[in-house]
């Protein structure tokens, strides 16, 4: 008999759910809010948990990481509205087991719980869980250590894995660890950089060529995938890899097999691809410029790197474990930070994710000189810009709103907090604080803000997440706050 919980602030969704278990033989408790559900989960052992994502206290996704680390680290199913699909992205991306959508059915409760009790039973007897060699990977942020557990399962899977991400997010270190937790970990694992290749020599550099192969051949020479043998062929931005070339490649893949410019004869190579791009290549499959049958074959496994601005809780430990690095490395003295300081590079969008950020952290730490601590005036113009536009918006900007939806000219901050207050909020209350007085202000202002927001997005989270400058968590959460409604 299995123990489940179901936390959902609709007494009608946790009896439902709960006559389900128990119909089925497994034992059942529910909880209203966030802080019962917590509570609930931390003082028992329980194998499954369903959780909505909206709840009164706040969104279920932020419980997700403490309910996957409570006693007996149970499986999370979410439950979310129909089609609200960037809540299933992010619920998969911080490692829930799965989700349903309502209206609830029996089967959309049962498959879940079947699958997670089934996977738990399995688990339970195998072999004590490794630990993930990270290959330089920093952060525990809940995306991280779900990404971190996916690396683990592509690295025993043996399958081909494509990693997909922004420029700058590290997707070379999580095909390094991928090729880590392998079996093939003391094999090669050999690079092809799919961006320069010179197209008139990539079958000579990917498969070798013979002796007098063409002009300048005067030897035979190994190519890539021959030196990968045992081990780990990485395709670094697959999304170059000219168009002619791809048909010859998939053959590769497909047989591991492969001829040496020149040569009569096929060799075989047993290598494991992993590729990486930040191109879309669902949309250049589309255009005619990638093939088809080749992503579905590169694609057996896939991973998507977050951009740092969706893990900023991670970037203090980034930028220690680098200046770690460069301090071994006797380029520059360890030294402290100030909060302002972590607080500058927190705030700041770092377009070139972490890649960015270890530079910026590279050139602060030759401006410091002998400085014993990084401070805001150590950090390039771009992010103390930013930082400063940060902390004037956060006492209330002046600037105009992203566009109207009325045909009426932007309004002011002050003339917008007045209207939704009905009053002019340039007259505090006489037993009135100043502080409980702009929190006051500031909320009205937020609110009208992102109600206008959606509507002039139509409800699109992406792209009002662009416009405001916050990430997807905390665009969910000022939603939550306000109860405002997302446009369909």
């Amino acid at each position: 008999m299995a123990n489940v919980l179901v936390i959902d602030d609709d007494q009608m969704i946790c009896e439902m759910i709960t006559d389900i278990v128990q119909d089925v033989g497994h034992s059942c408790d529910s909880a209203h809010s966030l802080r019962a559900g917590l509570a609930k989960a931390l003082s028992g052992r329980f194998d499954v948990v369903f959780q909505d994502v909206y709840l009164s206290d706040g969104m279920g996704l932020d419980l997700l990481p403490q309910l996957k680390e409570a006693p007996g680290r149970p499986e999370v199913v979410i439950i979310t509205g129909a089609g609200e699909t960037h809540v299933a992205e992010r619920a998969m991306r911080e490692g829930a087991w799965d989700f349903v959508a309502k209206p609830l059915d029996l089967d959309g409760v049962l498959g879940p719980l079947e699958r997670a009790l089934k996977y738990r039973g399995e688990r339970h007897g195998s072999a004590v869980k490794k630990a993930v060699r990270r290959e330089g990977i920093a952060g525990s942020s809940p995306l991280i250590r779900a990404l971190l557990s996916t690396v683990a399962m592509a690295g025993e899977s043996g399958a081909s894995v494509l990693i997909t991400g922004e420029t700058g997010t590290g997707k070379e270190l999580f095909a390094r660890a991928i090729h880590a937790n392998s079996p093939r970990a003391t094999k090669p694992f050999v690079v092809v950089d799919c961006a320069s290749l010179p197209e008139n020599l990539v079958e000579s550099i990917l498969f070798g060529h013979v002796k007098g192969a063409f002009t300048g051949a005067e030897k035979a020479r190994d190519g890539l995938v021959m030196l990968a043998n045992g081990g780990t062929l990485f395709l670094d931005e697959v999304g170059e890899l000219p168009f002619a070339m791809q048909r010859s490649f998939l053959r590769v893949l497909e047989g591991h097999t492969f001829r040496p410019v020149g040569s009569k004869n096929e060799l075989g190579s047993d290598f494991r691809l992993v590729a990486a791009t930040n191109r879309h290549l669902d949309e250049m499959v589309e255009r005619g410029e990638f093939r088809k049958d080749l992503l579905y074959r590169i694609r057996s496994f896939s991973i998507e790197v977050p951009p740092l601005r969706e893990r900023v809780e991670d970037i203090e430990e980034i930028v220690s474990v680098h200046m770690a690095r460069m301090t071994s490395q006797g380029r520059f003295q360890a030294k402290g930070f100030s909060p302002e300081f972590v607080h500058a590079l927190a705030s700041y969008p770092w377009p070139g994710n972490v890649r960015e950020l270890v530079n910026c952290l590279e050139r602060s730490l030759a401006t410091a000189h002998a400085d014993r601590t990084l401070f805001l005036t150590h950090l390039p113009e771009n992010v103390r810009v930013s930082y400063a536009r940060t902390l004037v918006n956060r006492e209330g900007p002046s600037k105009p709103y992203p566009g109207t939806v009325d045909g009426a000219d932007s309004a002011s901050l002050p003339s917008r907090v007045e209207a939704a207050q009905g009053g002019d909020p340039s007259q505090p209350g006489s037993q009135e604080s100043w502080s409980v007085y702009r929190e006051r202000a500031v909320g009205h202002a937020e609110q009208d803000y992102f109600k206008r927001l959606l509507a002039f997005t139509h409800g699109n989270i992406r792209e009002s997440c662009e416009i405001a400058g916050v990430s997807r968590a905390r665009l969910y959460q000022i939603l939550q706050k306000h109860d405002i409604k997302r446009l369909h």
